[in-house]
Formats: C-alpha cells, structure tokens, sequence
C-alpha cells in the first residue's frame, strides 16, 4: 500500500492515547478504534508510522502490530489466548537437556535451572527435566499453577508472553522477561544456549543467523512493546 499520509502523531481521547494520520485516528485491521493506555507507546507506534518509505512496510511496524493483536485477538478470546500460551509449558524448551556431550548438559545445569528453580518458586510450577528430545509429559499440577499465574494478565501482557514463547520456544523464559526476572536480549540469548554451543564447535551457519536475527527482533520488540505500555500515562 502507497503511504497516504504525511505526518503521524498522538491524541488523547477517552481511555487513552490513539495515533492519528493527519489528524485522522487510526484503526486496526479488523476496524477499531487503535486506543493504547500509554502516551509513550502512541508514541513510539506513530514514529513507526512516521518513518515508513513511499510504500507501507507492515512488518517494519512490530509495536503496531503487537497493538492490534491484543485488540483484534486477545481482548474478546482471553481464554483461547490463555490455552495457546500454557502449551508452550507442555513442551518447555528448558526441560531438554542433552545426554551428550556432558559439556552442553552441564551449560544447561547451570543455565536453565535457576529459572525452572524461579518458575517453582514464584509460580508452584515443578517441572520435569528430561535427557534427550522424547517427549515428557509436564505435571498437570503444573500447568494449572502457569495457568493460574497468566490469567489475570493484562491483554498486552499476553500479547507478548504469546510473541514471546513462540519465537524462543519457552514460556519459562517469556515469563522471566514479562515479569522482569530477565531482559528480553538475555532471554533469547538462554532460548538459543544449544545453537550457541554448536556454533563454538563448528561454526555458524549462514541461514541459521539469518533465522535468529528475525526471531530476536521478535523478542526485543515484544519487550519494548510491554516497556511502553506499561509506562504511566501522562
């Protein structure tokens, strides 16, 4: 799509903060109203507007997107939301630990139990580690107690636990990073602990970072998304 527009900018309205295209108030893609709690991220998402080239490129604009999802999606299909999330708990990235070599299993000892330490301390979610990359099942107990911890999160919260957990793998680090245990970078840093020891060994491959670049955009924007959001409104 041509860009139509000339300038983006930010206008407060009834419940928060709308970005407007020459004045005009945006809408999202099922059409509407874009109204976001934080001045910063109206913000932050009309200078993704403000900076698109004569064509409209969607996916340069994470923070919009990231925005109407939890309008579109999340709002009226918490409980849908919710299943998709915790079945990423059922297929934890950080309950796969190599058999071998020890090096690697010893990386992630060190790694990845004090998060699966911190999920059961601050959540009651114990879950079971494996050796090798069948299949365990997680203890329902478990992932009731995950359950229970989101379901009170706010729609943008869940938004970016969703982004998050897709693109690493891993509820236990998208919780980490959502609820400040982690930063967003570190966190995809320990999603990628086993590519990152293959890489030492045998070098990178071409495509693979290509693939990781995409993914850990992903990431960082999903944090500095819920950054924004969560900023008072001024």
């Amino acid at each position: 799509m041509k860009r139509f527009y000339k300038t983006a900018g930010v206008d407060g309205t009834d419940g928060g903060y709308s970005v407007t295209l020459d004045g005009r108030r945006i809408k999202t893609p099922m059409g509407r109203s874009l109204i976001v709690s934080s001045r910063d991220l109206a913000a932050a998402i009309a200078e993704e507007w403000d900076a698109q080239p004569e064509e409209i490129r969607p996916e340069s604009m994470p923070l919009m997107r990231l925005a109407a999802t939890a309008i579109d999606r999340v709002a009226d299909n918490r409980e849908a939301v919710i299943r998709d999330i915790v079945r990423f708990a059922e297929t934890e990235l950080l309950c796969y630990w190599s058999e071998h070599p020890e090096d690697l299993a010893s990386r992630q000892l060190e790694r990845w139990q004090p998060l699966l330490d911190w999920l059961d301390d601050v959540f009651g979610a114990r879950l079971t580690v494996t050796r090798g990359i069948l299949p365990v099942p997680q203890p329902p107990e478990a992932i009731e107690a995950i359950r229970g911890s989101i379901k009170e999160r706010s729609d943008e919260e869940l938004v970016v636990l969703h982004d998050m957990a897709g693109a690493m793998g891993s509820l236990a680090l998208a919780l980490a990073a959502v609820s400040g245990r982690l930063d967003a970078q570190d966190a995809f840093e320990l999603s990628r602990l086993d590519e990152a020891f293959q890489n030492e060994r045998w070098g990178e491959d071409d495509e693979a970072i290509s693939r990781n670049e995409l993914l850990r955009r992903d990431v960082l924007a999903a944090g500095r998304f819920l950054a924004l959001a969560r900023e008072a409104a001024v």
